[in-house]
Parts: structure tokens; C-alpha cells; sequence
């Protein structure tokens, strides 16, 4: 059995999980649902990144010990796939020392052997919201452009790793789609990055800066590894890498890696130059969803805009948010949420749209027996329109069908019809077309397909609940 492996980014867990997370678990989830339909072995991984300073810091702020503090949010993290419908297989933390240490202490080492770690004095401007060194030209007004908060000066002695050597190797594997990147505007966007030249970054930082927080770095028990050296090596150390060879082999590399747009550089530059550095094969695909916003607006608490995915999903249901998630949301853009539009397209596609399909062929049906009804399958077009990964315009064709048997129903007019041979006919045609959808709807709303294919496997059909009462 061939297999397919999965991650969503390692979030920080300094706050709670947000919309933006609810977007990618379910794009992850979708491609994962889809990969089973085809038949094959999946594994999909989250984690946390607990070794950051904004950890730290934030523990430090409620006053409430650091350790303590990443236990409390890391499971809150966890746990927030299942609220969602999410299973995951494996949760791997940055602070797990059987697990995790290993492996990233093992990929530190072969990069240092492979002569792409240095030590030196480095004075630069810290974003601690980014967790990553600021140059002045990245700077708006001397500000982060994504915390809008002027970077701190720091001056210490820190550990390097050659990024400098890797240009043209990296130019090779991206421009050859060896590292595919989708969408090809955030492919476009690191080519460029990596022509501008690279420069070498740093991997480490002093154990008192980090508060002793960190992977410690082999053979210098004065310093702990930066947060995006240890964070990223969890798409490994989760398969196993440093402590189970046999798990690691068979997983790694990566099929894709689902993230978000404003940590392309980490996964499409740096990480795959360690891995090369170390080598270690690099992941297949980047797949990079955009922000959600609401009214228009970044969602903040001053704006009194922010939406709870978990207060959604429990008041309207999980498939309908998920639905709304995956059909409006453009997969690889900036895209909208608010409740008045939730609403407008929760009555419209799903209670109006597919419910009221299911529900008017349903009854329809209960006047005659059908015959065998169609296999479903998956053609070459969907297998290809699929790996495309444009959820939202997929999605958007289903509808197109289903409101094209719609448009018939309301032609043909079968409640008229007495000829009962012409009317199992219609009907036979319409339920094959359902069935049909509900299949391919099988990687996006789970439930409802599985709901809809077991009422219509035929030949004697019944009306059942709505799928989704208007709101």
C-alpha cells in the first residue's frame, strides 16, 4: 500500500487557536480524506512549538511556571483538532526530550559535519513576534510589517547555519518543481527571495536569553537551538527520526506540507537547505493557504471582529463551518468571514441547495423501486482537478451539478408524471448524479456524504431528516 504523509505548521502556543488554524486543519484533513479514497496509508502530523521566547514571555505574564504553562496550551492545541473533526495521528511537542531531542540534536549534527554550522558574535534586530532576525529593508517605519512592532536590538554569540551555500541547490530543486510550491505566486515569491542572495542565519541563542528553554545544542551547554531550527525538525522527529529508523524511512519525506503564507521562506528556503545539508530527503509539496479576515479587516480584539471557530462549529454544526471554510475561503488567498455571510451561504448552498436536492428526490423516490443503482468512482478529471488543490473552485463545480439536476427537476416536473417507467427512469438518473456527488464530496464534508449515500443506495429510497434545516 502506497502511503501519503501530511502536516499542518507547528503553531506556537503562546495563545489559542484561531480561524487561521481551522482553515488549515480542514485543507490538511480534505487532502488526507482524499488520499484514503484513493486507498492509501496516511499519516497526518501537527505538533507545537513550544521553544519560543514569546512563550516565555507570555508564561512570565500570567505569572504561572513555563513548563506548566506549555502543558496547559499545548493540550489545548491538541485537543482542538478533535473539537473540529480532525483526527490526527501524531502530536509532537518541542519540549519532549525521548521523542523530539534526539532527532533535531542528530540533524544538528550532520549539518555540522557537513561543515554548514559556524559560531560567531552577531549584533540584529529581533521580532520576538516572528521568532526570527529582521534586516532594515524588511522594516516598515523601523516596524515588523506583520506585529507592527519595532524589532529589539540584540548582541550575542550565536551558532550560524551556512543558508549562503544553498542558493543554487535551492533554485534548482524549487525552479524543477522537485519542492513544489502552490500556489505558483508564492512559488514566483521565493525564486525571487533566493535571487536577491542569501544570507546565513542564526540557529541558536545564549541559554540565558531563552530562559532555558530550548533543545540544548550538542557539545555547548551554553546555548539552546532557535526556535525554526528545532520547530521544523518535528515534521521528522514525529516520524520518528533520532529513535525510530524503521517509522522514519517509511514516512519521510514529506508529501506536503500545509502552512501558512507568512512562514513560506522557513519551509521553502531553510528547511529545505538543512535537510539537504543533512542528507536528508526534502519534502514534496508546500501547500500555502492565505489569511482569513472579517468585514474586510485583519481580525482583532480592538475591532471586536474576532470569530471563535469552536463557538461555529458548536452553534451551527461542524460541516456547514467546514463547508463555508473550504468553498469560500479561496484555498491559497486572503479570504472573509463573517456571520451574516455564513448564513447566507449556509441557507443558500446547503439547506436551499443540496439538502432541499436530497430531500426533494428522497420523496420522489418513495413512490417507486429502482433499479441497481451506478458505482461511484473517481475519474482522471477529479484525480487532476483535485491535486491541484483549488478546494473552492471544486467545490464550486459540485454545486454547478447540483443545481443543474435542480434546473430539471423543475422542467421535467416528475410529480406530474404518471408514466411510471419515465419516472424511474428520471429518477434513477438523478439519484446515480447524487450519489455521484456525495462520493466526491467525500474528502470535503465527510458526514454528509456518508449520510446521503446511505440513504440513496437504492432501490427502495426514503425520505429522512433535513441535512441542514434553514437558519
Amino acid at each position: 500500500m502506497s502511503k501519503f504523509y501530511i502536516t499542518t505548521a507547528i503553531p506556537y502556543v503562546n495563545g489559542r487557536p484561531h480561524i487561521g488554524h481551522a482553515l488549515e486543519y480542514f485543507q490538511a484533513d480534505t487532502i488526507r480524506n482524499y488520499r484514503k479514497l484513493l486507498g492509501e496509508e496516511t499519516l497526518l502530523l501537527s505538533g507545537a512549538d513550544e521553544n519560543a521566547l514569546k512563550n516565555v514571555q507570555k508564561a512570565e505574564e500570567e505569572n504561572v511556571p513555563v513548563q506548566e504553562f506549555l502543558d496547559r496550551n499545548s493540550k489545548i492545541f491538541e485537543d482542538s483538532y478533535a473539537r473540529l473533526g480532525v483526527k490526527l495521528d501524531v502530536f509532537e511537542r518541542g519540549s519532549d526530550p525521548v521523542h523530539h531531542f534526539p532527532g533535531v540534536q542528530k540533524l544538528w549534527e550532520l549539518c555540522n559535519k557537513n561543515g554548514d554550522i559556524y559560531k560567531k558574535s552577531y549584533t540584529g534586530l529581533y521580532c520576538v513576534g516572528c521568532e526570527s532576525f529582521k534586516t532594515e529593508k524588511e522594516l516598515t517605519d523601523g516596524k515588523c510589517t506583520d506585529h507592527q512592532k519595532a524589532p529589539e536590538k540584540v548582541t550575542e554569540e550565536n551558532y550560524f547555519f551556512k543558508l549562503s551555500n544553498y542558493q543554487e541547490k535551492l533554485l534548482k530543486l524549487i525552479e524543477s518543481d522537485e519542492l513544489k510550491i502552490a500556489p505558483i505566486s508564492k512559488k514566483n515569491e521565493i525564486l525571487s527571495f533566493i535571487k536577491q542572495g542569501l544570507e546565513d542565519f542564526s540557529i541558536s541563542r545564549s541559554k540565558e536569553r531563552a530562559k532555558g528553554v530550548g533543545v540544548p545544542v550538542p557539545n555547548d551547554e551554553t546555548q539552546v537551538m532557535y526556535v525554526w531550527f528545532d520547530a521544523l525538525a518535528i515534521y521528522i522527529t514525529g516520524v520518528g527520526y533520532g529513535v525510530d529508523l524503521t517509522m522514519f524511512e517509511k514516512w519521510w519525506p514529506a508529501d506536503v506540507h500545509v502552512i501558512g503564507k507568512d512562514i513560506n521562506r522557513f519551509h521553502t528556503v531553510y528547511w529545505p537547505a538543512m535537510l539537504m545539508s543533512a542528507g536528508l530527503s526534502t519534502p514534496k509539496t508546500v501547500l500555502v493557504h492565505g489569511f482569513v479576515q472579517s468585514g474586510g479587516k485583519k481580525m482583532s480584539k480592538s475591532l471586536g471582529n474576532i470569530i471563535d471557530p469552536f463557538e461555529i462549529a458548536d452553534k451551527y454544526g461542524l460541516e456547514p463551518f467546514r463547508y463555508y471554510m473550504l468553498s469560500q475561503i479561496p484555498t491559497t488567498d486572503d479570504g472573509d468571514f463573517t456571520i451574516e455571510r455564513f448564513i447566507e451561504v449556509y441557507n443558500a448552498d446547503l439547506a436551499n441547495g443540496l439538502g432541499n436536492l436530497v430531500a426533494r428526490v428522497a420523496r420522489l423516490c418513495e413512490k417507486v423501486e429502482l433499479g441497481k443503482i451506478a458505482e461511484t468512482n473517481l475519474s482522471e478529471e477529479y484525480r487532476s482537478k483535485f491535486e491541484e488543490y483549488k478546494f473552492h473552485e471544486f467545490i464550486g463545480n459540485i454545486w454547478g451539478r447540483i443545481s443543474e439536476i435542480d434546473q430539471e427537476i423543475e422542467k421535467e416536473q416528475p410529480w406530474k408524471i404518471e408514466e411510471l417507467n419515465k419516472l424511474k427512469d428520471l429518477l434513477q438518473n438523478w439519484v446515480e448524479r447524487i450519489n455521484q456527488i456525495a462520493y466526491e464530496l467525500k474528502p470535503f464534508l465527510p458526514e454528509t456524504s456518508e449520510k446521503i449515500l446511505n440513504q440513496f443506495k437504492g432501490p427502495k429510497i426514503k425520505s429522512g431528516a433535513s441535512l441542514f434545516p434553514r437558519i
